[in-house]
């Protein structure tokens, strides 16, 4: 009888050699993650000195002015883009360059196209629902003191805050279909005593006035709370209407009867004297050379944030840590009540 086949003894230390492997893998892993993320932001940074297209999006470490067609000197028109809502906000946020319109960022591109001596006129390409009062103003504020002609286009939204920021604007290019108008203030809050009353949820208030707790959410408004709060809106809604009439050069009476929230067309504002003409960006690129007095083809240039690499890998981080902590994808915008220029 021939002896059986016996398999060699495995040494001790094979089971720790795989246990040590895994642990090298699992470290690994998310380093060589990290690294990928880094070299993805480097080529990123490799590709600022390209042309870019008047109708590429912005990108997170995009940094500005670029070229964007014309000659490669000279007299040029400014394109600055407005898209998203309009927050505050800390332009160090991946997410703030190219979704949402902060006034962190847009305020001093503003103001840098306005230095500079070559640009003769200033385009503004808004797409946006509009926003929080505040930063709309800032904006808004920086677009007055700018002193050079300014031409917004409408891209698919340009209603309520979005619209405010375009009566800084010399003259207004909508497409047919923008969805433009929606002239008003909004301030939204949460009444969920119904809710926490089901589920068991008493909130003691322990204030220093009767007004300190308005706007809770745990209870609804009392009806002074409501015309304090209603007074507010109406003196924020007062401002809007004039800023419109001022913009517009329309009677603040004219402005009235379509500023009630109303969301209409390009076609529709045409009509009703809230734009002056119906295009694109080339058309607003065209009428602004024409109030730059530029002749011939302009030079066009863009303007675009110009976040660090630090300040970027820093913002992205941190959204990656709210999101495995449950919070807020960004917690740099208030998540508290807020008067806006808001559609819907």
């Amino acid at each position: 009888m021939e002896p059986s086949f016996q398999p060699p003894p495995q040494p001790k230390n094979r089971t720790a050699a795989w246990t040590l492997a895994g642990v090298v893998i699992g470290f690994a892993m998310p380093i060589c993650a990290c690294l990928a993320i880094i070299a993805a932001t480097f080529t990123g940074l490799a590709g600022l000195t390209a042309p870019a297209r008047a109708d590429a999006p912005s990108t997170p470490l995009s940094g500005g002015p670029v070229h964007v067609s014309g000659p490669t000197s000279g007299p040029a028109v400014g394109i600055i883009d407005i898209t998203g809502g309009i927050v505050s906000g800390d332009d160090s946020s991946p997410l703030s360059t190219d979704t949402v319109a902060t006034s962190a960022r847009l305020v001093p591109l503003i103001r840098q196209a306005a230095k500079d001596a070559d640009v003769k006129a200033i385009v503004l390409r808004i797409n946006s629902p509009g926003g929080s009062v505040v930063p709309t103003n800032e904006i808004y504020q920086a677009l007055i003191e700018a002193d050079k002609p300014i031409v917004a286009v409408f891209g698919a939204t340009a209603a309520s805050g979005g619209y405010y920021i375009a009566m800084a604007a010399d003259h207004i290019v909508a497409n047919p279909d923008t969805f433009t108008g929606s002239i008003g203030v909004i301030l939204n809050l949460q009444d969920l005593e119904g809710l926490y009353e089901k589920v068991g949820i008493r909130v003691n208030a322990i204030k220093s006035g009767p007004y300190k707790d308005i706007g809770s959410s745990a209870r609804g408004l009392t009806d002074q709370e409501r015309a304090l709060l209603q007074a507010i809106v109406d003196e924020t809604y007062d401002s809007f209407v004039k800023v419109v009439a001022q913009g517009r050069k329309m009677s603040e009476a004219e402005v009235r009867k379509i500023a009630d929230g109303r969301i209409m067309t390009g076609r529709q504002a045409l009509q009703a004297k809230l734009v002056d003409q119906l295009g694109n960006i080339d058309d607003g690129i065209k009428k602004a050379a024409e109030l730059g007095g530029i002749t011939g083809e302009p030079r066009v240039i863009r303007y675009r944030s110009s976040s660090t690499l630090t300040s970027f890998l820093g913002g992205l981080s941190r959204q990656v840590l709210f999101a495995l902590l449950g919070l807020p994808i960004d917690q740099s915008f208030s998540s508290g009540p807020e008067l806006e220029y808001r559609w819907p």
